[in-house]
């Protein structure tokens, strides 16, 4: 699903010139990899499942600054985003994200790379309603700055998020090592 909605989002984005949709669909990606990551770990050592939420966190990482990078891009070179794109496409993504970290949920304490998916999955519904609140702004003022503002905060919340995750990937390994 997340795989789907970031080819979703990411075209959408572009196309509605909404870095906000771009940003959401760029973390579905991670979250994609993210996934896959954990499904790999299963099974292994914990130090093993500590460099896996350490991988998923450093491609965090990359996103949010590739992110904060394209707000800064697009105000220099301007955007006109379109609200009514943006609102469809965050909604459905937001459905998707729900459905997610439902799955999610019942794991989420079990062990470090199920936590760091679950925490991409609880920063895109953030992500998500951001979105969707930028793009009903957008649509009632024809403002593109609202897009900007959402497409960075969402790149910083995703710095912010990529940042648990690597201290309790570091704090995994430590204590991998030790027990």
């Amino acid at each position: 699903m997340n795989g789907i909605m970031f080819v979703v989002e990411a075209t959408t984005g572009i196309i509605a010139q909404s870095t906000g949709l771009i940003a959401d669909g760029l973390d579905m990606l991670t979250d994609a990899s993210a996934y896959a990551i954990a499904l790999a770990a299963i099974g292994r050592s914990a130090n093993f499942k500590a460099k896996a939420a350490t991988l998923s966190g450093s491609l965090l990482m990359l996103v949010g600054i590739g992110v904060l990078a394209d707000v800064v891009r697009r105000a220099i070179v301007g955007s006109t985003p379109e609200g009514s794109w943006m609102i469809a496409v965050a909604l459905v993504a937001l459905l998707v994200n729900i459905i997610v970290l439902r799955l999610l949920s019942k794991q989420r304490r079990d062990e470090v790379h199920i936590r760091a998916a679950w925490i991409f999955t609880r920063a895109d519904i953030v992500a998500n309603s951001a979105v969707i609140a930028s793009g009903v702004a957008v649509l009632l003022t024809s403002i593109g700055y609202f897009d900007l503002f959402v497409g960075a905060a969402i790149g910083l919340y995703v710095v912010k998020e990529a940042l648990e995750i690597l201290r309790d990937a570091k704090k995994a390994r430590l204590e991998s090592k030790l027990g």
